[in-house]
């Protein structure tokens, strides 16, 4: 908001009761900050605009692992090659997008300030299940943007700071374009190459996983994904563009090294030289 019409003084709106949800206080003082109200097409009006694609989720038995492959496409060409789609969202929990790349951003941005404007009026921090909520109402606010082709369809990951067992601390939320909110149990994706990555995470994913394992199986789900989905990029040798990880554990949220994440990309790429669908799941358990 523009303080310099009155003098440089904050305008009342800020000094005025309200809420803690910063996205309220925009939508009654500035409605037009909001990422589903900065464009009016029309209706029946759509344009390509850049989209991001597949990002994957694991629970392991310390927390939760979220990556991403780097592609944004527009149409049938590649936007960009090293777009992050996976950000983090408060000390414990990530976001990733896909959908329409340019509102998805601005929507994660939204939600990092919601969570960090909650703490500081509240004095606390919101629950796993509070944060996901307030995700869910921002999604439902972009709904008219949706119905015009500029949908956003995040992930939602965390570690449930009020839950004792870190077996099962971590949790992932999936969503719909309505806002819509669904509990994933053990992994999860969402994006064009979504169906080609739950496949392989559902053939890979054992409940013993360790956070290394939660990782690889990531990055070989988001190869399965490259090799059937146009829109979403494998990883890169030549211009050493790797997948984005990050994981959340007891200890809080953490960007995996990229050293580590090219270390395990290249493992990966060096066995399906050889076995080039990737590692098989056992017909029966030992």
């Amino acid at each position: 908001m523009d303080a310099r019409a009155d003098g440089g003084k904050l305008p009342n709106a800020f000094f005025a009761p309200a809420s803690s949800s910063f996205a309220d206080f925009l939508a009654a003082h500035r409605p037009d900050l909001l990422p589903g109200k900065r464009v009016d097409l029309g209706p029946g009006v759509t344009f390509d605009a850049p989209h991001g694609t597949t990002i994957v989720a694991v629970t392991h038995s310390r927390g939760v692992v979220m990556a991403g492959d780097r592609r944004a496409t527009m149409g049938n060409v590649i936007a960009q090659r090293d777009m992050e789609k996976v950000f983090q969202a408060d000390d414990f929990s990530c976001v990733g997008i896909a959908g329409s790349a340019g509102i998805a951003l601005e929507l994660v941005r939204l939600f990092q300030v919601e969570l960090e404007h909650y703490e500081k009026i509240e004095g606390t921090v919101l629950s796993l299940d509070g944060k996901a909520n307030r995700l869910s109402m921002l999604i439902r606010n972009n709904l008219p943007m949706a119905m015009q082709g500029l949908a956003v369809v995040p992930l939602f990951a965390g570690y449930d700071i009020d839950n004792t067992d870190p077996a099962t601390a971590g949790r992932i939320f999936s969503y719909d374009v309505t806002g819509g909110r669904y509990e994933e149990h053990s992994f999860h994706s969402v994006g064009s190459g979504s169906v080609f990555a739950r496949g392989a995470l559902k053939k890979l994913y054992r409940d013993d996983f360790t956070e290394d394992d939660a990782v690889v199986a990531c990055i070989q789900a988001l190869y399965d994904a490259a090799d059937d989905d146009s829109a979403t990029g494998g990883p890169d040798l030549t211009r050493r563009i790797y997948p984005v990880i990050m994981s959340v554990t007891a200890d809080g949220f953490r960007r995996l090294p990229d050293a580590d994440v090219e270390r395990v990309t290249q493992s990966v790429v060096d066995e399906r030289m050889t076995h080039p669908g990737g590692p098989s799941a056992p017909l029966r358990q030992p």
